[in-house]
């Protein structure tokens, strides 16, 4: 507790001081004795006195403890909720699986009420800053994706009529550049022809930022648009490694069964490791995770 001592310092003016373990603090009179008044001095003292008590008041309440009881650190997994932490259960800790034992456990674990993604990450050895280390490609899933995949097709003509043989939903060079115009985008994949992409020059900004920018790599330009369109009905997908140096892709639904997915995942590992740049040392694939929508990661023997 805080203790008052009072000093005389002249006829005229007390000074208060106050000691705490923290604080010290004299109060000094800043009038001048014949210069003000016996009331202008008093009230310098209580101003003083004033901003000393509000002082020890500050160090007090910071000393004081805290009610209520110490906060409790919880694991990530107790933070999860209950059909995630039912789902962890059927995993051992720290184990790594198969390929196939973690296909099959992922779709065991799935707590998802409806048909769920799976989805493959892949953590490579690569730098992503460097030009020749960023990974990218294209692949045809053999079991398909799974999804239904909206496909509009920029071309005219005899080019028109063969994508929309194939099922291609929008056609035509001036439909979509209307409906891109007030900025509607109804389809999954935009497919175009070489000479016509000047056209769509305009709408980068709008396209690029959704990864729906035609672009010869992933093979959404090209003069065989009605191969493209069946590509990408029957399951083509694009991969690309991330900033931090992974490949996220999602490989097909629960209900294709372990064969399916096996043979999804095989495929998109096997162009992964094709794509390898010449200028990566030691160890390419470092990491290796299968996982479902809403359901919990399962690591995979990756040699």
């Amino acid at each position: 507790m805080a203790e008052k001592k009072e000093v005389k310092i002249s006829e005229e003016v007390t000074q208060v001081v106050e000691e705490t373990p923290k604080v010290t603090k004299v109060i000094k009179s800043t009038a001048k004795a014949g210069k003000r008044s016996e009331k202008a001095v008093k009230e310098v003292a209580e101003k003083e006195a004033k901003e000393v008590r509000k002082a020890v008041a500050k160090t007090e309440d910071a000393e004081m403890p805290k009610a209520g009881p110490a906060p409790k650190t919880r694991s990530l997994l107790e933070r999860r909720g209950k059909k995630y932490q039912e789902s962890y259960k059927v995993l051992e800790a720290d184990k790594e699986y198969s390929l196939n034992e973690a296909l099959v456990l992922a779709t065991k674990s799935s707590p998802a009420k409806f048909d769920a993604t799976v989805e493959m990450h892949i953590r490579l050895g690569v730098d992503p800053r460097h030009a020749d280390q960023n990974i990218r490609g294209n692949l045809t899933l053999p079991s398909g994706t799974g999804r239904t995949v909206r496909v509009a097709v920029f071309a005219d003509g005899e080019d028109a009529e063969k994508a929309k043989a194939e099922g291609a939903e929008i056609v035509g060079t001036e439909t979509i550049t209307n409906a891109l115009k007030k900025g509607v985008i109804d389809f999954d994949v935009l497919i175009a022809m070489p000479l016509l992409m000047a056209k769509l020059g305009k709408f980068a900004r709008l396209l690029g930022p959704r990864g729906l920018m035609p672009n010869p790599k992933s093979g959404t330009v090209t003069t065989n648009v009605a191969k493209a369109v069946k590509e990408s009905k029957g399951g083509r997908v694009e991969f690309r490694v991330d900033s931090t140096g992974i490949v996220h892709l999602g490989i097909g639904k629960v209900s294709f069964g372990d064969k399916k997915l096996l043979a999804n995942a095989e495929a998109v590992i096997a162009n992964v490791k094709a794509a390898k740049p010449s200028s990566v040392k030691g160890n390419y694939v470092r990491s290796m995770y299968i996982a479902t929508t809403m359901g919990p990661s399962i690591k995979v023997v990756t040699q």
